[in-house]
């Protein structure tokens, strides 16, 4: 199904609150939900789904399940569709009585971000750009799902590029979606450094197993 993604001048907090006094009726599907929210919605919960890893050292697993669900999100932005999941999760009934307090409880944790972020450098933030910022998305998703969990910033890295590429995507900052490729470079490097920092301990046990191997002979 696609989405009309749309522009917003509201912040992050002024959504969700518009969000929550919007919603009308006893129930409503995630699959409804996310029609009416659209890509601000999708971002956001990005946004939420990276807020563990945003310390040295992550739960090792539960970089692969939510790296897996923004690398999703990534492809229905890159697409301008929805995302798929399964059926039984998009159609489940949610009641409207739970899901307002929490909107607004949202609306008020969100308001320290709303004072650094502004739209700025807006072409970085719309049209064709809008695709590759999906795609980066997607590939900030697939680092963070890299098994590199118990090494630190292995997972921090890349989810602070998730975070700024999604602020940046939701409030049409060109500077923060700038700053995500930022860290997914440095993420990049640092990865290339651990990986070769293990071929090069690999050698050196290899050599040293074969010294070890060759002395007994003399």
């Amino acid at each position: 199904m696609a989405v009309q993604f749309r522009d917003s001048e509201l912040s992050l907090s002024e959504t969700l609150t518009s969000i929550a006094h919007s919603l009308d009726g006893d129930t409503i599907t995630l699959r409804q939900l996310m029609s009416q929210i659209g890509e601000q919605g999708l971002l956001l919960l990005c946004m939420f789904l990276i807020i563990p890893f945003l310390i040295p050292v992550s739960i090792p697993g539960v970089s692969t399940v939510f790296g897996a669900a923004i690398g999703l999100i990534g492809v229905g932005i890159t697409l301008n569709r929805l995302p798929w999941m399964p059926a039984r999760l998009l159609d489940r009934k949610i009641e409207t009585k739970d899901l307002i307090p929490t909107l607004e409880k949202g609306a008020k944790m969100v308001t320290r971000i709303d004072r650094i972020i502004r739209p700025r450098m807006m072409p970085l933030t719309s049209g064709p750009f809008n695709r590759l910022n999906g795609l980066a998305l997607i590939f900030s998703a697939l680092l963070l799902m890299v098994p590199f969990g118990f090494v630190p910033f292995s997972n921090t890295l890349p989810g602070i590029a998730i975070l700024l590429l999604a602020a940046g995507m939701i409030q049409r900052d060109g500077l923060l979606i700038l700053l995500g490729y930022v860290f997914i470079i440095i993420t990049v490097i640092y990865f290339g450094a651990l990986a070769l920092g293990a071929i090069a301990a690999g050698q050196g046990i290899s050599s040293l197993i074969g010294s070890g191997m060759i002395l007994p002979m003399f």
